[in-house]
């Protein structure tokens, strides 16, 4: 069994991008699990607290080392990646010699209302995450651009496009962590 650990990139309770990573998974291929976890309301990274973090860090990093996969899902603030998202990847990361990304792979997607998607915020993602060799899916990419056209008032994904978008990039995830493994 493949273990995802879901993380979308907002604290917003009624996120859209909450609402896709819930669309993920009930999309979710047979062999694999999606959990999904709320990021912790974290200090900002200081390193002259990383050897003693947080017990939210702590526990966040013991999340991150039990799954196999990471599949991220950020919105886009300012043409980036949002900064509690970033600030938690940076207690992860840190300190040196206890960095818990290494070693699982990627997935990344995400949601907004404009028109580009979040074309910026994953380039900025995927270039963190390439910083921790982290095996990162490449296609297809799922860029959701007016997110808020694509949900009823129920929060349902009303776009099979969309939906069908997100089930190939779990597929691809899947085949991307079971060839890590068997390498």
């Amino acid at each position: 069994m493949v273990k995802i650990l879901g993380i979308a990139g907002s604290l917003r309770a009624q996120s859209y991008n909450k609402q896709v990573l819930r669309v993920a998974m009930e999309l979710a291929p047979e062999g694999c699990t999606i959990e999904p976890l709320e990021l912790p309301d974290l200090p900002g990274f200081n390193q002259d607290k990383e050897k003693e973090p947080p017990a939210a860090v702590v526990e966040l990093k013991r999340r991150v080392r039990e799954a196999d996969a990471v599949l991220f899902v950020t919105p886009e603030y300012n043409f980036s990646m949002p900064g509690v998202l970033k600030n938690a990847i940076d207690w992860v990361s840190r300190p040196p010699g206890d960095n818990a990304w290494p070693g699982r792979c990627a997935a990344v997607l995400g949601a907004s209302m404009g028109i580009l998607g979040t074309a910026r915020a994953q380039a900025h993602l995927r270039q963190t995450l390439f910083a921790f060799d982290m095996p990162t899916v490449g296609h297809p990419e799922v860029l959701i651009a007016q997110v808020h056209k694509r949900f009823d008032a129920s929060g349902a994904l009303t776009d099979e496009l969309t939906r069908k978008l997100i089930a190939q990039l779990l597929v691809n995830l899947v085949k991307l962590v079971r060839r890590q493994q068997s390498a």
